[in-house]
């Protein structure tokens, strides 16, 4: 099991909590920490906080759920409705509010790692000459490291995490920018655009990465 947070007491108190009802435990405090040792340790289930130094708990939640079906709990203080609907939007499978009782977590934790076993799923997507490695947070190209920036980071990971299904224009908005960007599409052309200058070897004529016409984006593996 892996558990996220960035504040030591909890991280110690349900390492602790855990160890002691026969779980194997490994922490992380950074979201950039959380996603590589989640590659490496391909753990059972994941706990993890929203309120991360690096990134939001969100964009680890993305991130894993590009190459894993291993169960998130989300456990924040943040308690309002819009938060826990985003986090679930995102991937989680459940939401825990801060403070929480033990008991009512461990016996989440059991039901979920009942349903779910140990996969064999790996961080690394190839999109033609180019490697994406999600947990690392790295693209290379014909041997090339290709920088992206936070938001064109986004956008990939919700469109790897959904090969060959249209992924509306309003939900990569709404997910990536917010609920007031929901009709801003010059955004998406912009950023689409750059996607697939760093990553389609032929950039006026994409294979990977298609536009539907008024309607989304399509990811072609």
């Amino acid at each position: 099991m892996l558990v996220v947070d960035d504040e030591p007491q909890i991280l110690r108190a349900l390492r602790i909590n855990l160890t002691a009802h026969g779980y194997e435990v490994a922490t992380a405090d950074t979201g950039t920490e959380a996603l590589r040792k989640g590659a490496e340790v391909k753990p059972d289930l994941i706990l993890l906080d929203l309120g991360l130094p690096d990134m939001d708990g969100r964009e680890v939640v993305e991130g894993v759920r590009v190459w894993s079906k291993t169960p998130i709990f989300i456990l924040s203080g943040r308690a309002a409705s819009a938060e826990k609907i985003a986090a679930l939007d995102a991937g989680a499978d459940d939401y825990v509010t801060k403070p929480f009782d033990i008991g009512e977590l461990l016996a989440r934790v059991r039901a979920a790692t009942r349903r779910v076993g140990p996969g064999n799923e790996s961080p690394i997507t190839v999109i033609g000459s180019a490697t994406v490695d999600i947990a690392a947070k790295r693209v290379d190209r014909e041997g090339e490291e290709i920088h992206l920036t936070r938001t064109e980071w986004q956008i990939l990971q919700i469109l790897l995490r959904n090969p060959g299904k249209l992924v509306s224009q309003h939900e990569l908005l709404h997910r990536v920018w917010g609920p007031k960007y929901d009709t801003e599409t010059h955004y998406l052309r912009q950023y689409m655009a750059q996607l697939r200058r760093k990553l389609e070897a032929n950039p006026p004529r994409p294979v990977h990465f298609l536009t539907e016409p008024g309607m989304g984006y399509r990811f072609r593996p």
